[in-house]
């Protein structure tokens, strides 16, 4: 297995892992186990395709553009440009199982492996996927796995990006990306604001598509975002409230205590200060932290997030793209029932079509069970 990198990760943060909200742990053989909700990955067969499923309750433009559409799906697109000339799109990281045949994707001729893109939420980062990346990469030493830190977060807060920072415009910076290094997803998993990432970036794929694309939504409706009861880690009452703290930190600890006093949970508190980032050169010692995100830009993509609709992308599959929804079922979100009802609808359209929309449900987890790291 090897890791590749376009930036040099932050030092002082552990090995993200996966927890549950109830604290319970998570086998990461072929299936998760948590109390009574089990997630299985099941091995690839026909087509090596790659699939992730879920036990538990379930139911039935312009030249650049039209480029950068075409590296969703097509293996065969040629570029003029080495794209090591090319600046940094967004800060990524690349894990590759041991059959992978090659070190890098950058200059290559043969025709890239099976790749899954994973693409993480609100103030989160692409070290919310550590773990398990890896250890897919050892269940599925063909694959590899493309993790990115999206617009405004984590290493890509440096990547000065023009607004607005929205859904759409988040979707097309993934799909350069990609473009950029030459490689052709057939997997995109998405949690919260990333799974409707996923959706744009399909929904932005030039038609017909010329291979499958299997997308996962985790805890991600297609529309309008409705918050649920009081007493829960609120995204935008996370926003608020961190725009109260100092920019220059000088206890991790003290964020915690401070989060927790003002009604958070331990579990997001701890996950909240892996934003936080040693100040001075690398390897000297340093008293004080600064958080790795920008602010302004991440409160527009939450605002993107609640009020973008993807409802007619989703009623409307194109070909080729199979679609899961995995709703947890503690939820900070609410599904209302008509969700539920257009995605169930949206099954039936879908398999006329020769597409295909799945729900899942994960039984006793919260918004914030799927990835998130600790101290």
């Amino acid at each position: 297995m090897s890791v590749i990198s376009n930036l040099v990760s932050c030092g002082g943060l552990r090995e993200p892992a996966v927890k549950c909200i109830d604290k319970k742990n998570l086998d990461f053989g072929l299936n998760w186990r948590a109390a009574t909700c089990r997630t299985r990955i099941s091995m690839p067969f026909e087509k090596n395709e790659f699939r992730l499923g879920i036990e538990g309750k379930s139911s039935r433009g312009n030249k650049e553009k039209r480029r950068i559409r075409m590296a969703l799906i097509d293996e065969k697109v040629v570029y003029g440009r080495d794209t090591t000339e090319r600046p940094a799109v967004l800060a990524y990281e690349l894990v590759q199982g041991s059959l992978v045949k090659w070190g890098s994707v950058m200059g290559k001729s043969k025709p890239d492996p099976p790749t899954a893109v994973l693409l993480h939420g609100i103030l989160g980062s692409r070290k919310n996927w550590g773990t398990f990346t890896r250890r897919l990469a050892q269940e599925f030493p063909a694959w590899q796995f493309l993790l990115v830190d999206l617009r405004c977060h984590g290493d890509s807060a440096s990547i000065k990006k023009k607004a607005p920072h929205t859904v759409a415009s988040t979707a097309f910076d993934v799909l350069k990306l990609v473009a950029q290094l030459r490689i052709t997803p057939r997997v995109l998993i998405g949690h919260s604001f990333g799974g409707k990432v996923a959706l744009s970036m399909v929904e932005q794929a030039a038609k017909p598509l010329a291979q499958s694309v299997r997308v996962w939504s985790l805890d991600a409706t297609p529309g309008k975002v409705r918050v649920g009861g009081d007493g829960e880690d609120h995204p935008a009452e996370l926003i608020s409230f961190i725009r109260k703290l100092p920019k220059e930190v000088y206890s991790k600890q003290d964020i915690v205590n401070a989060l927790i006093q003002e009604g958070f949970s331990m579990d997001v508190a701890q996950w909240l200060v892996t934003n936080l980032k040693r100040n001075g050169p690398p390897g000297l010692p340093s008293s004080s932290f600064s958080w790795m995100f920008d602010l302004d830009g991440i409160s527009e993509m939450y605002q993107s997030y609640e009020e973008t609709n993807l409802w007619k992308f989703v009623e409307n599959l194109p070909q080729g793209v199979h679609v899961n929804f995995l709703k947890a079922e503690r939820s900070l979100h609410r599904w209302a029932l008509e969700d539920l009802q257009r995605i169930h609808a949206a099954e039936d359209l879908a398999a006329e079509e020769g597409a295909g929309v799945e729900m899942h449900v994960l039984e006793d987890a919260g918004h914030w069970v799927f990835f998130f790291c600790v101290l």
